[in-house]
């Protein structure tokens, strides 16, 4: 099922946007795992840490899944398919890998964020959390690049799938015959 042209290109709208606003938080997300690391003040080192929990429920989770559904409706709902080509499998392995890592580690800013919150918590025990953010976000923003450079750059490639598709269309006849 392909969408129509108004359709598609809001559904397209709506993936760059979410897919976008998703590396724009991480790029946040990045920022406050700096500040916490390498700030001087202990008040804001602890407020980084305690604004990463809120901030990765309500927009980086957000985010992640808005961008893979608006992604598979755009595979789906178009004629690149969701197996077809490399590129568009990719950035759903890259989506859902990213996606999967994130759930798993809200548990741990939940641990960060009470342990910041607790005023007993000195700052060097609170940095002791390790460098995990930094490198999460850090990664997410690398992973989100590639992705984006996929779908600007659409490099050619079928799978297998794809080509038995591709064979399987019908090839308009020449009128020579």
């Amino acid at each position: 099922m392909t969408m129509t042209p108004r359709l598609r290109r809001f559904a397209l709208t709506a993936h760059v946007v979410s897919s976008v606003g998703w590396l724009g938080a991480a790029l946040v997300f990045l920022a406050l795992a700096i500040i916490g690391l390498t700030g001087q003040d202990a008040q804001t080192v602890r407020g980084a840490y305690i604004v990463m929990e809120p901030a990765a429920w309500y927009v980086l989770v957000p985010l992640a899944f808005a961008s893979l559904l608006t992604g598979l409706v755009q595979a789906l709902g178009t004629t690149w398919g969701l197996f077809r080509h490399y590129w568009v499998l990719f950035k759903l392995l890259i989506n859902v890998f990213a996606t999967v890592v994130l759930l798993i580690f809200m548990e741990t800013f939940s641990i960060m964020a009470s342990m910041s919150a607790d005023p007993t918590m000195s700052t060097a025990d609170i940095r002791a959390m390790g460098t995990f953010p930094r490198e999460h976000a850090a990664l997410a923003m690398v992973l989100l690049l590639v992705a984006t450079v996929l779908a600007v750059y659409k490099p050619k490639g079928m799978t297998r799938y794809g080509q038995r598709k591709q064979r399987m269309v019908p090839q308009p006849r020449s009128s020579d015959s």
